[in-house]
């Protein structure tokens, strides 16, 4: 008899040992992508100076003092004063390379397929990372951040939804959890880098060659069983599903997979990114979502990059920024899986407190103390922020079918990264009040809180493969019947 993929899963084990193998090597790589996503926080870190101008009023040239025990692009090339912008400049041309990296790699895979694209993907982020690092002067530096962006944000969406394709729905919210939770131990580990490796262009080497280990592992990884499925590829889909039953030490699977609803008609185009503004019940998924990313990554990222304007120890400060979100993933688990609260509400409410987190740091003075210092209201917003970032993930992954779900996520992951362009330049505004960049970061986190709620709730709904699915009476009458047998 013919089954479902779903039904596929549940045969072959929906987390066992060779899921739990796979999902290892793509969660861990995002120690690397952390690495590379915070690179300019302690590259780019601007060090305590003095402007000898004695000597220029003298008639010789000026000199700069640098007061610090590292070397950053700031010691290297006077990145300072009239040419301190060039910092935030590479920054965001790291998160311009993430936008178009978003676009391009999401309908790719979704055509061509997911490992492919993202060995590709990895190949090239550690080599345009070795030019970084080796970089002769600010010119061929910035243009390397760039394009690192382009390839290693495209990189990581694909291997995100990789980790999801693997295993079975009901592990989705774990495997994307535990994929955000190792992003921020990443920060961690770049910051202990930083700490014993200050020579830059080093600390640039060793940040990169992590991603050489992943990709000769990258090798071993079958193609997503799921995308194969969903191109009416059947047979390979049936041999994927083998190897997953057999690592997970059961028996041979006496299995035939059903044509997906998708593959039906062959006389149609693939589905694209048009699809999404086709098609009504994605456009205005579509749109909603596009926005709750921007300010995810807006707040995230300005809370993240303004680790290094806060006083006190700079390696702490970024170590505690990453260290701080790891406490959000158990909430998070915990949370989306109950059905008084779900995807939806945790989100609407992580985003809510974010926002009044940084909002209510308008209020408090630098020396109020450390339970009312606007620093640790700043780290509580950024905990809350990683939270809803966290969700936005799995829900986003989940409102979409397996079909359009890489273009889906590469364009709310697109407009993500109007928010890291923008981020680098708000802690700046600190110039006009101190308080002014978390009241920036509190509208926008209130605001995105509110549209939340105009989404629908995916808990214990069955995943869309196809959009003829996602439209049809038969599966919204299926979704009513599943969610009744699990309240």
């Amino acid at each position: 008899m013919a089954a479902g993929l779903e039904e596929a899963f549940g045969a072959a084990g929906e987390f066992g040992g060779a899921q739990r193998r796979l999902t290892a090597l793509l969660v861990l790589l995002q120690v690397y992508v952390a690495c590379q996503s915070v690179l300019i926080v302690l590259v780019g870190a601007v060090p305590q100076y003095r402007v000898e101008r004695a000597a220029a009023a003298a008639g010789g040239a000026q000199r700069v003092r640098f007061l610090s025990n590292f070397t950053s692009i700031v010691t290297e090339w006077y990145l300072i004063e009239q040419e301190a912008y060039k910092v935030s400049l590479a920054s965001s041309l790291f998160f311009a390379g993430l936008l178009i990296g978003n676009i391009t790699f999401g309908p790719l895979s979704d055509k061509l397929g997911r490992k492919p694209v993202y060995i590709s993907g990895l190949f090239f982020d550690i080599v345009f990372g070795y030019v970084t690092a080796l970089a002769p002067n600010y010119g061929i530096f910035a243009v390397s951040r760039f394009l690192v962006g382009i390839v290693n944000g495209g990189m990581a969406l694909v291997s995100f939804v990789l980790t999801q394709e693997y295993v079975g729905k009901s592990f989705w919210s774990f495997t994307g959890s535990l994929t955000n939770l190792t992003f921020a131990v990443g920060i961690a580990v770049y910051a202990l880098l930083g700490y014993y490796v200050r020579e830059w262009r080093y600390l640039a080497l060793v940040s990169n060659t992590l991603g050489v280990i992943f990709f000769l592992l990258s090798f071993m990884l079958p193609e997503s069983p799921r995308w194969l499925y969903s191109q009416g590829k059947t047979a390979e889909a049936e041999d994927v599903m083998q190897y997953i039953a057999l690592g997970n030490g059961r028996e041979r699977l006496n299995l035939k997979l059903k044509p997906s609803a998708g593959t039906l008609r062959k006389d149609e185009p693939p589905p694209g990114i048009l699809h999404l503004i086709k098609h009504p019940v994605l456009r205005w998924r579509t749109v909603v979502l596009m926005y709750i990313w921007y300010v995810c990554s807006f707040v995230y990222y300005g809370l993240t990059l303004n680790a290094g304007e806060l006083g006190g120890n700079l390696y702490l400060n970024v170590a505690l920024y990453g260290l701080v979100e790891v406490p959000a993933f158990p909430l998070c688990i915990f949370f989306i899986e109950k059905s008084w609260s779900g995807r939806r509400r945790t989100m609407m409410w992580f985003l809510m407190f974010a926002g009044f987190a940084c909002i209510f740091t308008m209020f408090l003075q630098k020396n109020s103390g450390l339970l009312l210092s606007p620093t640790l209201l700043a780290l509580c917003g950024k905990m809350m922020v990683s939270a809803a970032f966290n969700i936005a993930y799995i829900y986003t992954s989940e409102l979409y079918p397996t079909v359009l779900r890489n273009a889906g996520l590469g364009v709310c992951s697109m407009s993500c990264r109007f928010g890291g362009i923008l981020a680098p330049f708000v802690p700046t505004m600190k110039s006009l009040s101190p308080s002014v960049p978390f009241v920036v970061f509190g509208i926008s986190g209130l605001s995105a809180g509110f549209l939340t709620l105009f989404l629908p709730e995916t808990l214990n709904k069955p995943i869309a493969e196809s959009i003829e699915e996602l439209q049809s009476p038969k599966y919204r009458v299926l979704k009513n019947e599943k969610a009744e047998q699990t309240s």
